[in-house]
Parts: C-alpha cells; structure tokens; sequence
C-alpha cells in the first residue's frame, strides 16, 4: 500500500498503532475528520512516508519523539489539533521537510533550534500555540522558506538578525508575541507591514504604524536602565534576586516598626525601588508628584489589596499604580508576598504584567502596564460602550481569558489558580484584548495542601463547593469563568439564570435570552460558535467540580472554533 488517504469523512476513534506496520506506506491522509487520541508512536516506523496529515481533528497528548525517524518525509502537517508539551528537538531529523504546520495547538516551552536544520523548508507555522522563549537564531539556516508564522504565541526577545539577512520571504507573521527592540533591517522585513508585526509592544523600527526606535520612550529607557544602584528589575532577574528583595522589604517593614527615627515620606537608602527599565527613586517620584500624593481624583479602581491610580508619567508609558495597604500585620505581608511572586513569573499576552515595585515608609506599591478601557465591568455597565463589544470582540475576550487561566493552570509550576475571575478583574487594551488582572488572592497550588480557612472571591463568581468543602482548586476557576462567559455573552451578570442552566431539565433554553439584546442577533456563521461557546460554559457550571472540563480543554477548543467542540459535554443542553 503506498498512499492512505480518509479525509473528511467524519471518522471517530483512535489511530491504530498498526499502521506502524505497513513499511511502504507513502502517504497517510486522516484529516478533517473527528480523531480522537494520541499520535501512536507506532507511526514512527513508517519510514518511507513522504507526507503524513493529521490536521483539524481532536488528537491530544504530545508529539512523539519518533517522528524523528522519518527522514524521507515530505510533509508534515498536525495543525488545528488539541496536542501540548513541547516541540520534539527530533523533528530537526526530518532534512527533507518542505512542510512543517504545528499551528493550532496547546504546544508549549520553546522553539527547539533543531528546527534550523530543516534547510528546505518552504513553510514553518507555529502560529495560535503557547510557545515561549526567544526565536531560534538558528532559523538563518532557512533560505527556501515562503511562510513563516510564529503569530498568536508568547515568544520574547529580540527578533534575530539573522532572520532578517534571510532571502525576502512572501508571508512572515510574528504578530502577537512579547518581541522586543529594534526591528532588524534586511530582505525578510523590506516589505513588512504593522499587521505582520502588531501585539508586539516593544517593538520599535521603521515600519509604518511601529514606534521609531529614537522614541523619548525608549531612550529614556535606555539611560534610566543604567542606574543600576537603584535598580531591581523584578521581571529579567533569577529567584535569588527576587528572594533577596523579598527579604529586604520584610526587614524594611520590621524595621520601620521598631525604629522610630524613620519618618513618614522619608526616601532613604533603606528603602526599596524595583522598576524594570527604569531609574527606581526617580520613578517613585514622579508617580507620587503626577499622582498628587495619590489624591482621590487620580484613583481608577479599588481591590482587596488597595487602590489602583492612574499616572501620567514624563518621557514614559502610562502605568497603572497599585498602592497597597499597610503591610504592618503579618497576615498582609504574607498576602502581598504572594501576588509578587505570582506576578514576577507570569508572562502572558492575556495577563496585566508587572513592571516593578516601589516602598519607603509612607508608601507602597506594584506599578503595572495600564490598559487603555478599563475593566471589562466597566465597558459592559456603560451602554455607549457595550454596543461597541460586538459579538466578535466578547468572542475574542472569551478566548483571551481561557488562555490566561490555562497558562496559570498547565504551564505554571506550581499551577496558579486565580481565585477571584470576575469582570472587574478583566482589564481590556487599546485593541480589545482581554488581560487577568487582580491576583491579591492568587493561590500557588501544591498537591494536597488545597485546605484554606476562608473562602475569597467575588459574589455570583464562586463556586458552589467552596460554600461546603473549603478545597480551592483549578476548577474553581473553571466555574467563575462559565459565569464570566455567561456574562459576556449575555452583556450582564447571568444570576437566576444560572440555576435555570444547571438544572437537569433545562432543555429547551431559547438562545435569544441569554443574548445582549443591545446587539444585533448574530448570522449564521457568529451563532453556532456563540451556541458552542454557551454549551462549554455550562459545562463549566456543573455542580460536580470533577466534571467540569479544563482550561486547558476550554482554550483549546475555543481556538479551534465551533467545528471542534465535542458532540458531548458533562451537562451539555440543547438550545431551541
């Protein structure tokens, strides 16, 4: 047998390790059908294969390491599946590629360099995954490459020269990442537009819609990022850093206490600055001169830990200031440590990131990126507003919160579960991409240690348990985030819909009352993904915490689109 071709034809079940027997198997064609599984391993036998197609099913699991073997394959193509875990550095191996489409998943961990290998590669997309680290220098090495995707991902770093020198390529995307620094000049980015590069905050260069490299911003920056004296840059340094500053704030605190020679306002060498980038004291000044002292006016939102201002600094960003109650009691130092810790190791494209810490004895607080419309609460409460989040943006605000919490919840360790999802803790940017925010309650799980003595969160978010059994896990999130999607989608809190929906015989729900009626009804097409996303949301509602999905499941399925969801969930229901 030398080709295998099944596609489209709404095959069910599992690949069988057999096909690992058939040698002069030269093609295998599954895609577009409903596999479900793991890719048997079995299938790196196959070695005169020259094109294997597994896209747009439901595998799981990871990629074996034995395809590697398949040194005269052609094409590979394992996109718009539910696959995790890493990209094997094997696939290196396969010299003959031309192919290579791993778009479309939940991969994560970096871009193994070994891909620089596959020097005939004419497409390489890696796009919609969660894949972090920088891009592989190594990539140089592809000069047949058309199409190169690395979108939609959480890759950092600059982009390599390297990449640049290479011949023009057609179709390059890398928008939507955490790049950095200036845009390199050659052939690959002579006709790069802001849409092959946008999400990228920190990127800078002379491409229409891109911030020129010679901003105020980034020069201040630069300078600033020489003091280093004053300087703790949180986010870029190791744990022992992050420790040792740990350690200072609590032997500051202890000190100030006991030392009565420390005044309030002072700003003495005791006293602790940690702004990334920037010069720390100087930076505590300007937001304590442009937020007047943290005069009311300035106060954009409150939480559990304290209120949160809004400073317009000088030759800088915008940023979002937190200023934390007084960490006297032992109790608020515990907790305040904890949203550090969390937040110094979160580095998300869907969570608010932290760029600092500043303290003295008369004030503290977290500094934070600042994101242009305020909550998600806000937006949805103001009716001018909450016409402009149409169905495609509350879609994508859904999508950009499961990829948060599936983030804290499987690529974390240990797991972060959040505690308090709700629509004030969302936060939206310029571009109407959803951030988490507000991790003051933030758990860092560990095995058997889930007993907590009170129970945090916002009313008509938690779930039902907590009220009983006082055990937090990741599926607490999983129900405040079927209530979160409930109200997106519905443009209010659900509240008496909720029981309504959990109930065994709610049936025949009509899709018209769980819709914003301050939008337009949905076409076709926007409909079935919005049916989908309301059946994986009360899914998320089950009484039964071990019979919730994960978000892990949620975030991939939603990337996926309406085709993916599975004919069956736990407490699926029918929308008449």
């Amino acid at each position: 047998m030398n080709f295998l071709a099944a596609y489209l034809l709404s095959i069910t079940g599992h690949i069988p390790p057999e096909f690992g027997n058939l040698p002069n198997l030269g093609a295998l064609d599954l895609s577009s059908n409903q596999i479900a599984g793991e890719i048997p391993k079995e299938l790196g036998k196959l070695k005169s294969i020259q094109r294997l197609l597994l896209n747009d099913n439901q595998l799981s699991g990871g990629i074996p390491l034995e395809l590697g073997s398949l040194t005269d394959l052609l094409s590979l193509d394992l996109s718009v599946n539910l696959l995790n875990g890493s990209i094997p550095g094997s696939i290196g191996e396969c010299q003959q590629l031309t192919i290579l489409n791993l778009s479309s998943n939940s991969l994560s961990h970096s871009i193994p360099s070994q891909l620089g290998k596959l020097i005939h590669l004419n497409l390489l997309d890696l796009s919609h995954n969660f894949l972090i680290g920088e891009i592989p220098t190594e990539f140089g090495s592809l000069n047949n490459l058309e199409t190169l995707n690395l979108s939609h991902n959480n890759l950092s770093g600059f982009i390599p020269k390297a990449l640049a020198e290479l011949p023009s390529i057609p179709h390059i995307d890398l928008s939507f990442n955490e790049l950095e620094g200036p845009i390199p000049c050659g052939k690959a980015f002579a006709n790069a537009t802001i849409e092959q590069l946008k999400g990228n905050k920190g990127l800078c260069g002379n491409i229409t819609g891109v911030r020129p490299c010679d901003s105020p911003q980034l020069v201040k920056k630069h300078e600033n990022g020489q003091k280093l004296a004053l300087i703790i840059a949180l986010p870029l340094v190791g744990a022992l850093m992050l420790l040792s500053a740990f350690a200072g704030i609590l032997f500051f605190h202890e000190k100030r206490k006991k030392d009565p020679k420390v005044k309030d306002g002072d700003v003495k060498g005791g006293d602790v600055f940690s702004i990334s980038l920037f010069d720390g004291k100087e930076m505590y000044e300007n937001i304590l001169k442009v937020t007047q002292d943290f005069d009311p006016t300035f106060c954009i939102g409150k939480g559990g830990h304290g209120s949160v201002y809004k400073a317009n600094l000088p030759l800088a960003n915008t940023v979002a200031v937190k200023r934390l109650h007084h960490l006297s009691e032992s109790a608020d130092q515990e907790g305040f440590l904890k949203e550090i810790r969390a937040l110094t190791k979160i580095k998300h494209r869907n969570i608010v990131k932290l760029q600092g810490y500043c303290s003295s004895a008369k004030y503290s607080f977290l500094v934070f990126e600042y994101l242009e419309r305020g909550s998600l609460a806000k937006l949805l409460s103001i009716e001018e507003e909450a016409k402009k989040l149409d169905w495609q943006k509350r879609i994508k605000i859904i999508k950009g919160i499961a990829h948060a919490l599936s983030y804290m919840h499987h690529d974390c360790s240990p797991p972060i579960v959040h505690r308090d999802i709700s629509s004030n803790n969302v936060l939206l940017d310029s571009e109407y991409e959803a951030h988490v925010s507000d991790f003051g309650t933030a758990k860092l799980l560990k095995i058997d240690s889930s007993n907590w003595s009170a129970v945090a969160g916002t009313y008509g978010y938690v779930a039902p348990e907590l009220a009983y059994t006082m055990r937090v896990t990741e599926k607490c999130d999983v129900y405040s985030f079927g209530v979160l999607t409930l109200e997106v989608i519905k443009g209010s809190h659900p509240g008496d819909f909720i029981p309504h929906l959990t109930s065994p015989t709610s049936v025949n729900i009509q899709l018209k009352d769980l819709l914003d009626q301050q939008l337009p009804y949905p076409g076709q097409e926007v409909e079935e993904t919005l049916v989908s996303i309301l059946k994986l949301a009360r899914a998320c509602l089950n009484v039964d915490p071990q019979s919730r999905p994960t978000m892990h499941m949620i975030s991939s399925l939603l990337s996926m689109g309406a085709q993916a969801l599975p004919k069956h969930l736990h407490g699926d229901f029918q929308l008449a």
